[in-house]
């Protein structure tokens, strides 16, 4: 295997489409179980998942004075749930996603956790009760592996892209509700209000964000995306490097596909590229205090 198959591996939506979606709901699942029982920080940072070496986690969740984590390993594929006294797992393989729920939730209690989560997925369309989908049911180890390397590679590049930054910065996490790997600078200000639970606190104050996503409607493949909220007026004629990147209209972002970025001589040259100069486009209309902010 080359590097570039290695750490930017190849993932075609139109191949793995159906594990993406189950997996997105199973995510779901276990981010619910991290927004239920963790104290709600500013953005809703508490609610994201981080990317480990072989997946994602939750990290340590606070339960009844101890802690328990839940960690998908896209390696061996398993859901692993640690807690200090013991360590079980219940193998990733092609299952609904109301049988996943069962599993999982057997799994806790077994361990001695009890915990109760709304059931209703955020953030998608015609959303069906995670207890009861039966329509999702696709899991393809071949293209979760890809998916979990992506993801680290990337956070490695994010996390890189945040150091420069001395101002408020939120960690580089997967947000399960938009199945989105992201980081997020910010000015110090306060935004207009908005309306809507998520959004008034995610968009509470002044931010620019950069990440990367699986794809679909209106993008037809993983792709780098960036944007300033509020967006500044004239944003949309701002130039952005490399060559390959373009503002979408219909999304009021900056998109770079992921597929370019993997065939250069050096993706991670090309993504701090992208999100630099995504950054300073905004920040500049912005009229962002960019001397207390950067190194």
């Amino acid at each position: 295997m080359n590097a570039v198959d290695q750490y930017w591996p190849a993932l075609p939506l139109e191949e793995w489409e159906a594990t993406y979606r189950t997996l997105h709901m199973w995510t779901q699942i276990v981010g619910k179980i991290l927004l239920r029982l963790t104290p709600l920080e500013n953005h809703f940072w508490n609610v994201a998942l981080d990317v480990t070496t072989r997946g994602l986690t939750t990290g340590p969740i606070p339960y009844r004075g101890g802690a328990f984590e839940l960690q998908f390993d896209f390696v061996n594929h398993r859901l692993e749930l640690r807690t200090p006294e013991c360590e079980r797992a219940m193998a990733l393989a092609p299952m609904s996603v109301a049988a996943f729920y069962r599993e999982l939730f057997g799994l806790l209690r077994g361990a001695g956790i009890e915990v109760e989560i709304n059931t209703k997925p955020q953030e998608v369309p015609n959303p069906i009760a995670l207890d009861q989908d039966d329509t999702h049911a696709s899991y393809d180890p071949e293209y979760a592996n890809r998916l979990g390397r992506i993801l680290r590679s990337t956070d490695m590049v994010l996390r890189e892209f945040r150091a420069r930054f001395i101002g408020k910065a939120s960690p580089s996490h997967f947000f399960w509700g938009s199945f989105d790997l992201c980081c997020t600078r910010f000015s110090g200000r306060r935004a207009p209000p908005r309306k809507g639970v998520i959004t008034s606190e995610s968009y509470s104050h002044e931010c620019s964000s950069v990440g990367w996503w699986p794809g679909g409607g209106d993008v037809a493949g993983p792709a780098f995306y960036a944007y300033t909220a509020p967006e500044p007026k004239g944003s949309s004629e701002q130039p952005v490097r490399p060559a390959g990147g373009s503002y979408q209209a219909k999304l009021r972002e900056f998109v770079l596909m992921y597929d370019d970025v993997r065939r250069t001589a050096s993706p991670r040259d090309q993504i701090l590229e992208f999100a630099q100069s995504t950054y300073e486009a905004g920040a500049i209309l912005a009229k962002w205090d960019r001397a207390s902010l950067e190194r």
